[in-house]
């Protein structure tokens, strides 16, 4: 670690420009002035000294780019990390209490005496940091105390994770702060994954912790969910030619909880008629020669999104090879196709019953109409509200870009990009 004193320099300097251009900043002025503000928040908030030693610490959002709704039924998947982020400044305080404060929100305090989960911390950042430290302490490290202010550009309800994203962070801290950066990146998802699902009380998988913690894009395959097989991938967009835009559809989440809770519902209900727990211990084939029987107990919305996670599933794998050898076309054939499954065969575009209100099919169709044929859409994350993904030329991303706008609204259309690294110290060498 660094003294505060010195970080603060080597930013002015630009000593640090290399390690702010790998977290995907656009505008390296804005990275600096970014990051100087941690730090003067930082010692603001905790009244520190300027010759503590600090620790500098960025985690970014994710992106799901192929495996929709296939990762809890323990396929494939492909999803890469994105140059939006959690930035933080960190410190060993010597107490046994952390304190957390996220910028815009109350400050977080945890007593560490107790590692167990806490009811009354359930869905809260308290009950994250709990969970991770505990993580540390189970697997053998010494963690204690510490002081830390984070700042995050990961966009609130945009499918791109930022829980993850602070669960990385807070792995990334701890294992600087505690774990001599011994950790390795799957290490510090499964890590994030335990703290969300013990701790915080929500069931998940490990895409979203694994795509931030281990940067760039990673396909993974969730055969054995206890051990996923992770490839890293190299997802050179603009090498191809391509933008990355998120769109905001405008729809709400409220009251939606039970249509997502249908798909691994029903997914599970046409695994149970073979006697087992999910469709990735079921070969299509078996569907298809019994299909007649299984419409019957099953219903045929859940047989129609049993064959989306067959296709998506094989498409998460041919996506991946795709983007590793550079191969545009078939790229963007793959997610129009991996789109048009989940509007058709899937169900998550709109809610069951809804006339009035479509607002992600109308978004879907929208986009489609200002990218006049070039590039490629789908559905981003769970679906039914929420937001679209887009690959857009980058000759024409500016006029998407506000073509998009006119139909949807304001400031809905993002321009992200891969971010090459995951979770990361940025004053290691």
């Amino acid at each position: 670690m660094k003294k505060w004193n010195e970080v603060y320099k080597m930013l002015e300097t630009g000593a640090l420009d290399q390690k702010l251009e790998l977290t995907g900043c656009r505008d390296l002025d804005v990275a600096r002035k970014r990051t100087m503000h941690v730090l003067e928040e930082f010692k603001k908030c905790f009244g520190t000294e300027e010759e503590l030693e600090i620790a500098l610490c960025s985690a970014p959002g994710r992106t799901e780019i192929s495996g929709n709704h296939t990762d809890h039924q323990h396929g494939h998947v492909l999803a890469a990390a994105v140059n939006l982020d959690f930035l933080a400044c960190a410190a060993p305080n010597g107490t046994n209490t952390v304190r957390f404060q996220s910028e815009g929100w109350p400050m977080t305090t945890v007593d560490l005496s107790d590692m167990e989960p806490q009811e009354n911390e359930k869905e809260t950042t308290a009950s994250l940091v709990r969970g991770v430290l505990a993580q540390m302490e189970k697997a053998g490290y010494q963690v204690g105390g510490c002081d830390i202010y984070a700042v995050s550009s990961v966009l609130p309800g945009s499918g791109l994770s930022s829980s993850a994203a602070c669960e990385v962070l807070l792995g990334v801290i701890g294992n600087h702060l505690f774990c001599k950066d011994e950790l390795d990146a799957v290490t510090i998802a499964k890590i994030g994954q335990k703290a969300e699902n013990q701790y915080f009380g929500k069931p998940s998988g490990l895409m979203d912790q694994t795509a931030s913690s281990v940067g760039d894009a990673v396909a993974i395959d969730f055969g054995d969910p206890s051990a996923p097989i992770v490839r890293p991938v190299t997802a050179d967009l603009e090498g191809l030619g391509l933008a990355l835009c998120i769109i905001d559809c405008g729809a709400d989440h409220a009251a939606l909880t039970g249509e997502y809770a249908s798909i691994p519902q029903e997914m599970g209900k046409v695994a149970q008629f073979f006697g087992k727990e999910v469709l990735h211990d079921v070969r299509e084939e078996e569907i298809l020669a019994l299909l007649p029987e299984l419409r019957k107990a099953a219903g045929d919305r859940a047989v129609l999104r049993a064959l989306h996670f067959y296709a998506d599933d094989k498409r998460a794998v041919e996506e991946a090879d795709a983007l590793q050898r550079k191969d545009k076309e078939t790229f963007l054939h793959l997610v129009k196709e991996s789109g048009r499954s989940s509007w058709e065969l899937l169900q998550n575009i709109t809610p069951a019953g809804a006339v009035e209100a479509q607002d992600m099919a109308v978004a879907l169709a929208a986009t489609e109409i200002a990218l006049k044929g070039k590039g490629a859409c789908r559905v981003h994350g769970g679906g039914f509200a929420g937001t679209l993904q887009a690959f857009v030329p980058l000759e024409d991303v500016e006029e998407f870009k506000k073509n998009v706008e006119t139909m949807i609204g304001e400031e809905c259309c993002h321009i992200l990009s891969i971010r090459p690294v995951g979770g990361i110290v940025l004053l290691l060498d």
